[in-house]
């Protein structure tokens, strides 16, 4: 498992007073865990960006305080995003120790290529994005792959019991809850009749009631019926 490092600094700047932190390019962060107290502290904010793509939620991070000796075996939590600006606002960094074992959410990404969906036949639906492991912190996957590549029927599907078994970590999900699946595709809906005209009917004759329109000159007219 690759690993990853950062160093930050103490934090004294705390509350609203954070926002001139981001208006220099600092990111305010939190350290706690079990076997440390709960630090304030900070870090540029494109090294986080940067290490955050790259190790995301799973990715063990190797984490520095200036001033203090001990290095914090970390994982990234909570980070807060803007909703307009996608820019990082806050994180947290969780320390954690490499002989307990914890749950945590790892990503699921799809690989290959599904028949039916390629020829817009169906459309693919996936139900799941990550699913939760238990694992040594070295022992996380960074993500978990499924093959799509068969799904190529209406209504086939992939469960959690696809997803291998492994030494390193344990599933906890059901083996029953649907990854993906293949869905039909869904019936356009006929447009309705236009509706008749004022003073006709459906059949665009005139409604009831209403004078028929003189014969065209030179076609003799209709001979009545006599009475018998």
């Amino acid at each position: 498992m690759k690993k990853y490092s950062i160093a930050a600094e103490k934090r004294t700047v705390t509350g609203k007073q954070v926002k001139k932190l981001r208006k220099q390019g600092i990111l305010p962060v939190n350290l706690y865990g079990k076997r440390v107290a709960s630090q304030s502290l900070q870090v540029p904010v494109i090294e986080f960006t940067k290490l955050y793509t790259e190790a995301g939620n799973t990715g063990l991070v190797e984490l520095t305080v200036k001033g203090d000796k001990d290095t914090h075996s970390s994982l990234i939590e909570n980070v807060q995003i803007h909703p307009i600006t996608d820019a990082v606002l806050h994180a947290d960094f969780h320390e954690v120790s490499l002989t307990e074992k914890l749950t945590v959410a790892v990503p699921v990404k799809l690989i290959g290529e599904s028949p039916i969906a390629e020829k817009h036949q169906g459309v693919l639906l996936q139900l799941i994005d990550e699913v939760e492991v238990e694992a040594l912190p070295t022992d996380i996957p960074e993500e978990i792959t499924i093959d799509i590549s068969g799904l190529d029927e209406i209504g086939k599907e992939i469960t959690t019991a696809a997803i291998k078994a492994s030494k390193s970590y344990k599933l906890v999900n059901d083996e029953d809850e649907v990854i993906v699946r293949i869905n039909p595709l869904e019936k356009e809906e006929a447009p309705a009749p236009a509706a008749p005209a004022e003073g006709e009917t459906a059949a665009g004759q005139p409604a009831e009631g209403e004078a028929q329109a003189p014969a065209a000159e030179g076609t003799p007219p209709e001979k009545k019926e006599e009475a018998k």
